[in-house]
């Protein structure tokens, strides 16, 4: 059953919390209300879809093994109507369930036992990534135009004043996260990026964010373009150096 710990005020970022540990939602939701935040509290994964659907926060955070609906089902679920920014809480070193998560759209994962400083520090950069976006989405049309330059590199073109992202002539969905990684390789095409360098690109707000993180995203932005064209390979793994993007 859902819980509204606040309701929203004019501006007040609305943050969507899932987890079966009341003691998790209750201390995650008044960690988050100190910093200014409003809360929605869901101890399962299927009361959670139909509030997220219906009702959109700002950003869901949510556990990955739940009663009724799990994690992984319910951001599998979701992703097919909503880009909706997620980060997922998962076992500590549970890879497996680190990289499912990311392939499956999340944009961003903390492991079990977390600190609420490094949450909130998330949190932030992920809103941050979102409002930038938006306030692009929201200017008027010439205002966009002007901005920013669609970005072309052969058969991919990429309008950051929109998030469109097409490949010859159809449309690719990104998450927030995915559409930085990739402009931050079209950009430049043929030069290789550190991880580092592209964990900048997606989280400039110092952020730490380990190599597992990226190579997941590039992963699942592989398998998107592939859906369309199963011949994509513009971009390419330089194993121990990092990733590049070619237009050839």
């Amino acid at each position: 059953m859902a819980e509204a710990e606040r309701s929203q005020a004019d501006g007040e970022p609305v943050i969507a919390l899932v987890d079966d540990d009341r003691n998790i939602l209750t201390t995650v939701s008044i960690a988050l209300q100190a910093e200014g935040y409003a809360t929605r509290l869901y101890s399962d994964g299927e009361t959670a879809l139909k509030a997220l659907l219906e009702s959109p926060p700002d950003l869901a955070v949510f556990d990955i093994k739940m009663p009724r609906m799990d994690g992984m089902e319910l951001l599998n679920r979701l992703r097919r109507h909503s880009s909706l920014p997620v980060i997922f809480l998962t076992s500590k070193d549970d890879e497996q369930d680190e990289e499912a998560g990311l392939e499956l759209g999340a944009d961003d994962y903390i492991a079990k036992p977390f600190s609420l400083r490094l949450l909130l520090a998330r949190i932030r950069a992920l809103l941050r990534r979102t409002e930038l976006r938006q306030e692009k989405d929201d200017r008027p049309a010439q205002d966009q135009e002007n901005a920013s330059e669609p970005l072309i590199r052969g058969r991919l073109t990429m309008d950051p004043a929109r998030h469109n992202v097409t490949w010859g002539d159809r449309p690719v969905s990104l998450t927030v996260t995915e559409f930085l990684l990739l402009e931050a390789l079209a950009a430049r095409p043929g030069v290789i990026k550190s991880r580092n360098a592209l964990m900048d690109a997606a989280y400039p707000d110092d952020v730490f964010v380990d190599d597992r993180t990226v190579d997941s995203h590039i992963k699942r932005m592989r398998r998107k373009f592939r859906a369309i064209d199963p011949s994509f390979a513009a971009i390419e793994t330089l194993y121990g150096a990092g990733y590049s993007f070619s237009d050839g």
